[in-house]
């Protein structure tokens, strides 16, 4: 079991503890059979409220996390994220924070918590990402942190960044992934997401899960602008930096699928994307996506999500 601290300041972004606890709660209900992954407390100025509502408990004695989560601040605009870290519970929250790394705890957060752990100094010299209007104020007021905002999300180390307010969701299920998972992440993530459309859910999944392992995610990025090219798994391992069957082991834990599904899977939803939100011929996105023959397009989506391109474009 996982000892999760989820550290709430005052005015934080209500859907972004709502989004934590959700699926924290799902995870240990799905994953109950097997004795629930995660044991949860709150903590932080915000933590009251929130315990009230979820009856969650604060800290024990003598605890320590493996797993710290800054669920977004609430911050929009840059006065408000300067003046803000002033104040004295953001101050204790840093130092609660460089505490909880410092036993060893991995830290995650989303948007504008990025501010926060960069001031407790756990971003320093780290790849990182936030909210992609508080970008340029991240990378003005901690020239040390590597920003790339334009990823979703970013593990580099003990530390996890993820994008705006909802990424949160993403965020989560990625720490989910990765400390009891793919599998029960994926199932998560089709209870809280994607009821409403269970065929295409295989696809949607694959980031989220790719995100657990820094290596993979590399490879996911790199590979996710050359689909059109003859990739080999060979060249997704070179971009991940891992030899081919560190790669493929790395894979399999991450996702829970082989290299070659994995490359099958970013294919098609590239494809999918393509088929709902353009008017371009299969053949056309086929090729776009690296399949010469639009017929192993259509015998892939069939095979793996049950659908055809024309049924993804008429309920798109």
């Amino acid at each position: 079991m996982t000892h999760v601290e989820v550290l709430i300041l005052a005015g934080a972004m209500p859907s972004s503890v709502a989004l934590t606890f959700d699926v924290l709660a799902t995870a240990n209900l799905l994953g109950a059979r097997r004795g629930a992954p995660f044991e949860v407390a709150a903590s932080g100025s915000g933590a009251a409220a929130w315990s009230q509502v979820l009856g969650l408990p604060a800290p024990r004695a003598g605890w320590r996390p493996q797993l710290l989560i800054v669920p977004g601040l609430g911050l929009t605009d840059a006065e408000a994220v300067e003046r803000r870290l002033g104040d004295a519970d953001m101050r204790e929250a840093q130092a609660r924070l460089v505490r909880a790394a410092a036993e060893g705890a991995e830290v995650a957060t989303s948007c504008s918590g990025a501010f926060l752990v960069a001031r407790a100094g756990l971003l320093a010299g780290r790849r990182a990402t936030t909210s992609w209007w508080l970008a340029p104020l991240l990378a003005r007021l901690h020239p040390e942190v590597d920003i790339t905002a334009d990823q979703l999300i970013v593990r580099d180390g003990a530390v996890t960044t993820a994008g705006a307010s909802l990424a949160q969701m993403d965020l989560m299920l990625s720490l989910t992934a990765r400390f009891a998972g793919p599998s029960l992440a994926d199932r998560c993530a089709r209870y809280l997401l994607l009821e409403e459309r269970r065929s295409q859910s295989r696809y949607m999944a694959l980031s989220f899960l790719a995100a657990a392992d820094e290596g993979v995610a590399r490879a996911e990025a790199w590979a996710r602008v050359r689909l059109d090219q003859d990739l080999k798994i060979a060249d997704l391992a070179a971009a991940a930096g891992l030899a081919p069957r560190t790669f493929a082991r790395r894979v399999e834990k991450a996702c829970g699928m082989s290299p070659i599904r994995f490359l099958q899977r970013l294919r098609i939803e590239a494809a999918t994307d393509l088929i709902e939100t353009t008017r371009l011929p299969v053949e056309e996105i086929a090729r776009r996506v690296g399949y010469a023959d639009p017929s192993a397009l259509r015998r892939i989506m069939q095979r793996d999500g049950g659908l055809r391109p024309s049924s993804v474009r008429r309920a798109g």
